[in-house]
């Protein structure tokens, strides 16, 4: 499984007060991103955040991150059939009606400059305990296995996928086995706020991209590529059998390119890979470059960087586990001609015999904002 690690704030703070910080929160049962909105669209770093919660789903696990120091353990449950909901109806758009007016339909009411907009729900799995594991000692537990963690810097929170999380929650576990045993040290969860969403639950309260698209549109195409993102992560967790296919874990903006300064690294839009039914077996990778407007040719390039990167650090020669696609408004013929051209890869399957494969699972998408729903429409271009 999944798992994501929530940073608090800590900055100018007593180690009283930011134990009180940490208790809050994971005593809440809930986490909600503090967001500063000053504007009447999203920016591109809050489209990001949005993106990170549609991607959410039950049984994903929670960390807190505060003081160079990671807690936990909990994982995200569903409440009313999901992990992550709005604040209030209407959250979704940064220009909202009055504090006053929304308070009563809020799931959390705590401030009144209407920051949190956006919430996921969690339970212990199985205790949070009260003492945290300094970052160092985290990262040299398991070096091999730490990507997203390395890089965690600016960001509210960050996805980490199955080999890093397994490793994040092992290094805890194992720090914390004594009170597995005995459970003392550990911070208790409320069912309060839960009990809310149960109350006042409805549709109003669901996220989905469809506001973020809204907002950054321009007629049939989309202002940035971060809502792009959004929009396509909402769409395959809400579309199995989709254009883009059936996918375990989803993430976007994963590390593709050797550790350096964090703002030169290269990121894959969209990542993520399935399971062999019933088995805890990944058996595809999945690849998305997105370009906005009209793509040029810099983007199979880009895009098959990335595909080398995956066969590299996942599929480890397997060419054949990558599904590969470039969403953009249009595509011209010399990019489709180059696609064609460059878009394969031959590798060899098996030691005894070798066998010659060749690898051409690089697809171009157009997209299409549908005004009238305010959802992406996709088309293959062959």
């Amino acid at each position: 499984m999944a798992g994501y690690i929530f940073a608090l704030q800590s900055k100018n703070k007593k180690e009283s007060e930011i134990k009180n910080v940490l208790n809050k929160v994971i005593q809440s049962g809930v986490y909600s991103t503090n967001l500063n909105i000053n504007k009447e669209e999203w920016n591109t770093p809050q489209e990001g955040t949005i993106a990170d919660y549609l991607s959410m789903k039950e049984g994903d696990n929670v960390y807190f991150f505060i003081d160079r120091k990671i807690y936990g353990v909990g994982k995200l449950v569903n409440i009313k059939g999901d992990c992550k909901f709005l604040n209030f109806p209407g959250a979704d758009i940064p220009k909202v009606e009055k504090y006053e007016l929304l308070k009563s339909k809020m799931i959390l009411d705590k401030n009144e400059n209407l920051k949190n907009r956006f919430i996921c729900t969690f339970e212990p799995a199985p205790y949070f305990f009260t003492e945290g594991i300094d970052t160092d000692d985290v990262l040299s537990s398991n070096p091999s296995a730490f990507k997203m963690l390395r890089v965690f810097a600016n960001l509210s929170f960050i996805k980490i996928d199955d080999v890093e999380n397994k490793a994040l929650l092992d290094i805890i576990l194992k720090r914390n086995e004594n009170e597995i045993k005995k459970p003392n040290n550990i911070i208790e969860v409320s069912k309060d706020v839960h009990e809310r969403i149960k109350e006042i639950y409805n549709d109003d309260y669901k996220i989905t991209a469809n506001n973020i698209l809204k907002l950054a549109s321009n007629g049939e195409t989309i202002k940035h590529e971060m809502a792009i993102e959004a929009g396509i992560i909402d769409y395959i967790m809400n579309n199995r059998n989709g254009i883009f296919g059936s996918w375990d874990y989803i993430s976007h903006q994963v590390v593709a390119s050797p550790f350096k300064p964090v703002y030169y690294m290269d990121k894959m839009d969209i990542f993520g890979y399935r399971y062999i039914p019933g088995f805890n077996t990944i058996s595809r990778y999945l690849m998305i470059e997105i370009k906005k407007d009209t793509a040029t040719t810099e983007v199979v390039h880009q895009a098959m960087k990335y595909v080398d990167w995956i066969n590299q650090e996942y599929s480890f020669g397997d060419y054949n586990m990558i599904e590969a696609f470039i969403v953009a408004k249009d595509f011209p013929k010399e990019v489709i001609k180059l696609k064609d051209s460059i878009g394969k890869r031959n590798f060899i399957q098996g030691r005894r015999p070798p066998i010659t494969a060749e690898w051409s699972n690089l697809k171009l998408i157009k997209y299409k904002f549908n005004q009238d729903l305010s959802i992406l429409e996709f088309e293959e271009v062959k």
